[in-house]
């Protein structure tokens, strides 16, 4: 059996989205009791990462990590074509994945206790982002 959906995210400019209550939800309606979930963001400048989700300040610390690591405006990068922002986030897409895969487990994700699925939005500004969710099991 194999289901999908689409999920829709309204950001409010870079940071993390708890996006876990709807794949949680959307397994749940599939009635699929062993199988995976795939998880795929449509896009370039966001991602999707499996992250501690008890304490906000692992994801604070990420986003000072990954601003250290390839911070805006970096002068190495030509890609500017949406500003100082634009490459900084492509390379923060590759370098933390688009796409994610949870087992399904008697009916549910299979996530361990302190695991969270976030898609982390990159850019500054706010955006729409959307999120394939995609079921196959028994």
């Amino acid at each position: 059996m194999y289901r999908q959906s689409l999920v829709t995210v309204e950001t409010s400019g870079r940071g993390t989205y708890d996006i876990t209550p709807a794949v949680e939800e959307f397994v749940r309606e599939t009635g699929i009791r062993i199988g995976l979930c795939h998880v795929f963001a449509q896009h370039t400048s966001a991602s999707l990462i499996l992250c501690e989700n008890a304490d906000p300040s692992v994801r604070e610390d990420l986003e000072r990590y990954m601003a250290a690591a390839v911070p805006d405006g970096d002068p190495r990068f030509r890609h500017v074509a949406e500003g100082p922002d634009d490459m900084p986030a492509h390379v923060r897409t590759i370098l933390t994945h688009n796409a994610l895969t949870v087992p399904v487990t008697d009916g549910r994700c299979a996530l361990g206790t302190w695991q969270g699925i976030y898609l982390w939005e990159h850019r500054v500004q706010p955006h729409r982002r959307r999120v394939v969710l995609t079921a196959h099991g028994a």
